[in-house]
């Protein structure tokens, strides 16, 4: 975050892009970029062969966050975690697109702190993330804000307005029923 800017300046500029203020948007994105960069750059690592780099992630991210109407965050954590949700949609899509078009069979390695399986592609961890989002949406949404955006447990908790302990908790949970999930898969 830039020294001039603090997390009281970045709740008003939320606030301000609410209402309207295009000003206050840009003014966001340059605040956030480091950590979006961080963000993205953790999730382009895990893809191996991807065409799409670090700036291009955060760029089809932004584009996707100016696109809603009407956002209901209110700190730098609930910013980031839309912006994690808008990453790795976007990532998804690159994926697809690259498989439609016939070209090599992209995979994602998993960081240990998800799994010990190696290789596992992007649309099946996809696909079990929206099955455990149709049975515990919270911890779907803990897996993307701590998986796709590398964000604390602190971060999380603000978000969801939990305890860190129960963030904990419920990650260790998301994070077994993905392996089972993703080890049926196979």
């Amino acid at each position: 975050m830039l020294a001039a800017e603090t997390s009281d300046d970045a709740g008003l500029l939320l606030a301000s892009w609410r209402a309207g203020d295009l000003a206050a948007r840009d003014r966001l994105f340059v605040l956030f970029y480091p950590e979006l960069k961080r963000a993205a750059a953790a999730m382009v690592r895990r893809e191996p062969g991807l065409s799409m780099s670090t700036g291009d992630l955060i760029h089809e991210a932004a584009a996707r966050l100016i696109g809603l109407k009407q956002i209901a965050w209110n700190d730098r954590a609930h910013f980031m975690a839309l912006s994690a949700r808008m990453m790795r949609r976007a990532l998804l899509d690159h994926v697809r697109n690259r498989r439609r078009l016939k070209r090599e069979h992209q995979k994602v390695e998993l960081s240990t702190r998800l799994s010990e399986e190696p290789n596992v592609e992007l649309e099946e961890l996809n696909a079990a993330l929206d099955r455990l989002a149709t049975i515990d949406p919270e911890r779907a949404d803990i897996v993307e804000m701590r998986y796709f955006a590398g964000m604390d447990i602190a971060d999380i908790a603000a978000v969801l307005n939990l305890s860190e302990s129960t963030v904990k908790r419920r990650w260790t949970a998301a994070r077994l029923w993905l392996l089972e999930a993703l080890s049926q898969q196979g």
